[in-house]
């Protein structure tokens, strides 16, 4: 799976202006509404906040990866940004969260979502990689590093 087929630079935003988790969540779902046109962006916020609130999505090292599934979803969509400061997430490692990378997809479909995931994993359980992400300066700049980045 190729990240660039499902992430926009207009999905990209750098810093997110959200102080806390549910705000940037909700950010990056009303970016991903507003760019792709989705009507179920309120559908979008519960499922995803749902997921949240039963087991964190930071998964370490400064990342989360929060995600859901819902009947509106048109496909794969994804989303990601970075927080002016780094926000307390509940991650598994007990530190903030710099890189949050938002997954939406049809409720139907678990293949493309898992692999996505799975993509997303890959791609940043580098150091080095890790750290390019959370000194992008700007949008195109992340954009620019998942493309580089991103698994074949």
């Amino acid at each position: 799976m190729r990240l660039t087929d499902v992430l926009q630079l207009e999905c990209v935003k750098v810093p997110l202006t959200a102080t806390d988790k549910q705000q940037a969540v909700f950010e990056l779902i009303d970016l991903l509404a507003g760019v792709h046109g989705l009507t179920c962006g309120e559908d979008l916020k519960r499922a995803v906040w749902e997921r949240e609130t039963t087991r964190t999505t930071g998964i370490g090292h400064g990342i989360a990866i929060p995600h859901g599934k819902i009947k509106g979803c048109p496909r794969l969509l994804m989303a990601m940004g970075k927080p002016a400061q780094p926000l307390e997430f509940g991650a598994i490692d007990g530190k903030p969260v710099s890189l949050i990378i938002l997954l939406a997809s049809p409720e139907s479909e678990t293949g493309p979502h898992i692999r996505a995931l799975a993509t997303v994993s890959q791609m940043l359980v580098d150091d080095a990689v890790r750290k390019a992400f959370m000194d992008a300066p700007d949008a195109a700049t992340m954009h620019q590093l998942v493309s580089k980045h991103q698994p074949a």
